[in-house]
C-alpha cells in the first residue's frame, strides 16, 4: 500500500489524524490553564521541564490515537494482540518513564512509566486474550524501568536532545504499530464506533498527572 492510500485511511474512516490533534489540543489547553494559574510562578519552569513536557504531551497522543484504533476493532488474532500488548506497553511506559526520570529522577520515574505502561499494555493487550494481557504487563514494567534509566544515564550528556530522538523513533514505531492494524482489519468490519470523548478525557488526565508530577511531585535527591 503506498504512503497516500496509508494517509488517507487514517484522515478518513478512523479519523486517526483528527485524534492526535485533539489530544493534543485539550493537553495544551490544560497546561495553559494550570500554567497561568500556578507554573508561572515556578522559577524557570519552561526553561527546566518545558521540553520534556512538550514530547509527553505529543507522546501521549500518539499513543491514545493507536489506542482509539485498537478500540475500534475490539479483537485481534494472538500474534497480533500480543505485538500490540507489547507495542502499547512498552511505549506508554518508556515515554512517561523517560519525561520524569529527566525530571523527578529515576526511581519516580520508573513508579510513573510503569503505571502507565502496565496499564494500557494490559488494557489494550487483551484484545487476544491472556496472552496480550501478559505481554502488556511485561512490556510496561520493562518500559517504565528502562526510559527513568536512560534518562539518568543521559543526563548529563545532550539530554534534550535524546529526548528529541527517542520522540522521533518512538513515533515511527506506532505508526508502523497503525499499518499493522490496518493490515489485519482491511476485512473486518468496525465494532466499536465512538467519539472523541474517551481521547479528550484521557489526554486531561495524562496531562495533569504529568504536569503535577514534573511541577510539584517527589524527586530523587540529585533533583532536589
Amino acid at each position: 500500500m503506498s504512503l497516500t492510500k496509508f494517509i488517507k485511511y487514517l484522515n478518513s474512516e478512523e479519523n486517526l489524524i483528527r485524534t492526535i490533534f485533539v489530544s493534543i489540543l485539550s493537553s495544551f489547553v490544560v497546561f495553559g490553564i494550570i500554567y497561568f494559574t500556578k507554573l508561572k510562578y515556578i522559577e524557570n519552569f519552561i526553561p527546566k521541564y518545558g521540553i520534556f513536557l512538550f514530547f509527553a504531551i505529543l507522546s501521549y497522543a500518539l499513543i491514545l490515537s493507536s489506542v482509539r484504533h485498537i478500540r475500534i476493532y475490539k479483537n485481534f488474532p494472538c500474534m497480533s494482540g500480543m505485538m500490540i500488548g507489547m507495542t502499547i506497553g512498552m511505549f506508554s511506559g518508556f515515554l512517561p518513564g523517560f519525561y520524569i526520570g529527566a525530571t523527578n529522577g529515576m526511581f519516580y520515574g520508573s513508579i510513573f512509566g510503569m503505571a502507565i505502561g502496565i496499564l494500557f499494555g494490559a488494557w489494550n493487550g487483551k484484545c487476544c486474550g491472556i496472552m496480550g494481557i501478559m505481554e502488556g504487563i511485561m512490556a510496561g514494567f520493562m518500559g517504565g524501568l528502562m526510559g527513568a534509566m536512560t534518562a539518568l544515564m543521559m543526563f548529563n550528556e545532550n539530554l534534550k536532545a535524546m529526548s528529541v530522538i527517542i520522540f522521533a523513533v518512538s513515533g515511527i514505531i506506532l505508526i508502523g504499530l497503525n499499518y499493522l492494524i490496518y493490515k489485519e482489519t482491511r476485512e473486518i468490519e468496525i465494532k466499536n464506533k465512538e467519539d472523541e470523548s474517551f481521547t479528550i478525557l484521557w489526554s486531561i488526565l495524562l496531562a495533569l498527572f504529568t504536569i503535577w508530577f514534573m511541577a510539584f511531585g517527589p524527586r530523587s535527591i540529585l533533583f532536589s
